[in-house]
């Protein structure tokens, strides 16, 4: 195997031009600009509406006007202490938003405890629309700006070069991973293997035997940032060795831990003996939390059954016209701990189409236990129109009121499936199943069998109402991309 600069030179032909572009640096200033301009013009926006609303013109209350001017100086340097632009949380995660959203909070707290013990008479109207409107209007603004971002990285631009280290299965895995989720703006230009191999890439990537070699690669390729996966042979003496070396070269480092699926909020770093331990919580299935979920779930299904009902009768007069069948299709499926439950959907195939299944069985296209055709001859043609707005699934929100299932959760299996189901893929059935899920908003069926289960129990060991609810908002860009719905 070539060395390092040897693999470097030879494939720079191949590594695509718009990884070679901006560095990371240089776009990070520019997205941190991007910003700030836009938080300053928040805050002017806020400041103006809310004189407005109190004062009505400009003929009066001009030290309002003044302090409305001076807000975006404020506002800029309250974000800047919460470390609302911190390169760490440019494009992923919710840190960017959170941090937008304490510094509101700690804004209105810090002029009110200012007031108090200044004795200072504000104008309370403006201090109630001001700020809550600022922060609204940022976070929409913020929210817009990464939108942009992750549009721009699933063109390549904006992306921060990353060469991996660890063994073939894994670094093939994280490959494979980041290229389906673009918007996290890693892209892998080389690897390091722990063991060695006579092929010269990995689903494309130039690979280099050796771990002692990772720093020299990094350099080779202008790399921004070394991943180093789950590896033994990274003792805690050898990872501080390669962080001195990219220390010179100001490349980042980066360290994926063995549980790789296990969210922040369920680990902590524990101290023992001076070294550095990471403790992970069990995942909590009872309580009050799931009490929560419950309540939630059964509130939003309700709720959306009675604004839904005109649509969904609509949809059934649709099926009903179009080939005189039933309007419903019922299943049995496989719910938490295994119980059994029918589940509904507005029928989108033929009236015969589970009589078709076995002779269409040698154009299946999907992976698993999974039975899946993209271009499906039993579909009708109102079924394609409502399996492209995954309308068909609506009638299961009378699964989560009788409480078969929830808003979000794995898929709900049939039978045959959890019947060839490993160990490690029962732990789906751990919870109800959802109408949708990490599954439906990381790609729906486009996703190879073995990425849905890892999804699925991903969010058994995650769950919280938290991540329920950033599910619910992202299912609605999956739905409307179409991706996947087939």
């Amino acid at each position: 195997m070539a060395s390092g600069s040897a693999v470097s030179r030879r494939w720079a032909g191949a590594i695509p031009a718009r990884l070679i572009g901006q560095s990371h640096s240089e776009w990070t200033v520019i997205y941190r600009r991007k910003a700030m301009t836009i938080d300053g013009l928040c805050a002017l926006l806020a400041g103006l509406i809310a004189y407005f609303v109190r004062f009505g013109d400009f003929s009066s209350a001009g030290l309002y006007l003044a302090a409305s001017c001076l807000l975006p100086l404020v506002w800029l340097g309250v974000v800047a202490l919460l470390d609302g632009y911190d390169r760490r949380f440019i494009g992923v995660g919710s840190d960017e938003f959170r941090r937008v959203l304490n510094a509101g909070l700690v804004l209105t707290a810090g002029v009110a405890i200012v007031s108090y013990a200044a004795k200072v008479d504000l104008a309370r109207g403006y201090v109630v629309v001001a700020f809550p409107v600022l922060t609204v209007l940022d976070l929409a603004a913020r929210y817009a700006l990464r939108k942009r971002l992750h549009r721009l990285r699933g063109l390549g631009a904006y992306m921060q070069k990353v060469v991996v280290a660890g063994y073939p299965d894994t670094v093939s895995d994280m490959v494979t991973q980041l290229r389906r989720e673009p918007h996290h703006g890693l892209a892998v230009v080389a690897a390091c293997l722990a063991a060695p191999t006579e092929d010269e890439e990995i689903c494309g990537i130039p690979v280099v035997n050796g771990l002692d070699r990772v720093a020299a690669v990094a350099r080779d390729f202008g790399a921004d940032t070394v991943a180093v996966l789950s590896c033994p042979e990274f003792s805690g003496m050898r990872l501080r060795e390669l962080a001195w070396e990219l220390e010179k070269t100001d490349t980042s480092l980066c360290v994926a831990p063995a549980i790789l699926d296990i969210a922040g909020p369920r680990t902590c770093i524990m101290s023992a003996a001076g070294l550095p331990l990471l403790h992970m919580e069990h995942p909590d299935f009872t309580g009050i939390p799931r009490l929560v979920k419950v309540v939630f779930d059964k509130t939003v299904a309700v709720t959306a059954l009675a604004l839904l009902s005109p649509l969904m009768a609509a949809i059934a007069i649709m099926i009903k016209l179009h080939d005189n069948g039933p309007v419903l299709f019922s299943q049995v499926r496989v719910g938490a701990d295994g119980r059994t439950f029918r589940i509904y959907k507005f029928r989108t195939m033929t009236a015969d189409a589970e009589a078709q299944k076995e002779r269409l069985a040698g154009q299946n296209e999907a992976a698993g236990v999974l039975f899946k055709i993209r271009v499906d001859p039993r579909i009708t043609a109102v079924g394609g129109w409502l399996r492209r707005w995954s309308l068909d699934e609506l009638p299961q929100l009378f699964n989560v009121v009788v409480g078969d299932m929830s808003l979000v959760g794995p898929r709900p299996a049939l039978p045959e499936e959890t019947d060839r189901y490993h160990h490690h893929m029962r732990r789906r059935l751990a919870v109800k199943p959802g109408i949708t899920g990490l599954w439906q908003v990381s790609g729906r069926s486009d996703l190879p069998w073995d990425e849905a289960v890892r999804l699925d129990v991903r969010y058994v060991e995650n769950w919280s109402l938290m991540l329920d609810l950033q599910i619910l908002w992202k299912t609605w860009s999956a739905i409307s991309g179409g991706s996947g719905a087939y």
